[in-house]
């Protein structure tokens, strides 16, 4: 930290090493039923609160205010002012900060388990379109979701330069995390292992919780249903020129992105030093012989298939890389690791 002295004050201004951004918490920071920051304040020792009114919610942050936590609200529109008015505040400094969004989501079955935890390269934003009731729209479509200012879905050439439907992150530093968490144990209680044995069809959805790469889909609608797992995997490819691979569904990540964009754009942050780290608690479609409306209301926020499991593959993967940049900070501070 250091000191600004101003009209006779002095003000303390924080240079967090790390940032942890989550986006939702079922009640208090600590103490009761947690949800994406409970782990953090807890096991982290956030125990200074910093108000932050103009944001969703206060900061936390530890006695040094080398990592700090925020809690965001949910949907990109939350996730975007909330972390605005974060990088905007005075009394912080994040021009050499890293930033680790790490939060929970639906996972493709066809790619990953409950609990696993996917670090994502690409985030896309699956609001920014056009659409047709699936009922009206021509029989040759595959779906009535048309991509901006295009005629028909998935029609080239792309429109690339809007700069809020697509963000790519620094590819070297998220293969570093991997590289450096893949081999992370992750919790695997027994309800959750019969869970998953029920997606007979998908082959990675019975595997035990585990470490990937994995891109994810950001939408304020939660959505959910196998027709919707391919029009989320088409969506991801299109939008990336094929590069990306649809893993898990958010509802923040490109409004954290946009706010982290511009904030670069202003010299208050380094984009280059964003993370995003998804956790699955529950799968984004049902088992075979379900239908989607019964799998999506079987879900509730508390009791998902793997709703605390995949809290603790957040904390258990993410803390990682939050313990490695701090106490390696002589080197981060000025080079951003790659691998």
């Amino acid at each position: 930290m250091m000191w600004s002295v101003g009209a006779g004050t002095t003000t303390e201004v924080l240079k967090p090493k790390v940032v942890v951004v989550t986006m939702f918490e079922i009640g208090n920071d600590t103490g009761d039923t947690p949800g994406e920051l409970q782990y953090w304040v807890e096991r982290e020792k956030l125990d200074r609160v910093i108000p932050l009114p103009q944001a969703y919610h206060a900061v936390r942050a530890n006695a040094d205010g080398s990592v700090i936590a925020i809690l965001t609200g949910v949907g990109n529109t939350r996730a975007a002012a909330t972390i605005m008015a974060l990088g905007l505040d005075p009394r912080f400094d994040f021009t050499q900060s890293y930033w680790l969004v790490a939060g929970i989501a639906g996972v493709d079955p066809a790619d990953a388990s409950l609990a696993s935890a996917a670090w994502a390269e690409w985030i896309v934003n699956g609001d920014l379109g056009h659409e047709i009731d699936p009922r009206e729209m021509p029989k040759d479509w595959p779906t009535g979701y048309v991509p901006l200012r295009r005629n028909k879905p998935y029609e080239q050439p792309r429109v690339t330069d809007d700069s809020s439907q697509v963000f790519r992150l620094e590819p070297g530093l998220v293969n570093w995390a991997y590289e450096l968490t893949k081999e992370v144990k992750l919790l695997d209680p027994e309800g959750m292992a019969k869970r998953r044995a029920e997606y007979t069809a998908t082959p990675n959805a019975q595997r035990a919780p585990f470490v990937l790469k994995g891109d994810t889909l950001s939408s304020e609608t939660f959505w959910h249903g196998q027709l919707l797992n391919q029009w989320a995997n088409e969506w991801v490819k299109y939008h990336t020129g094929g590069a990306g691979n649809y893993v898990t569904t958010g509802m923040e990540d490109t409004g954290t992105l946009q706010a982290l964009t511009w904030l670069a754009r202003a010299g208050r942050v380094d984009v280059r030093r964003a993370l995003v780290l998804r956790t699955a608690s529950n799968f984004d479609g049902p088992k075979p012989g379900q239908t989607a409306a019964e799998s999506l209301f079987g879900e509730k926020l508390a009791s998902y298939s793997a709703f605390i499991p995949s809290l603790e593959s957040a904390y258990r993967v993410g803390s990682v890389v939050v313990h490695e940049l701090v106490a390696n900070w002589s080197k981060f501070e000025k080079e951003t690791p790659r691998r």
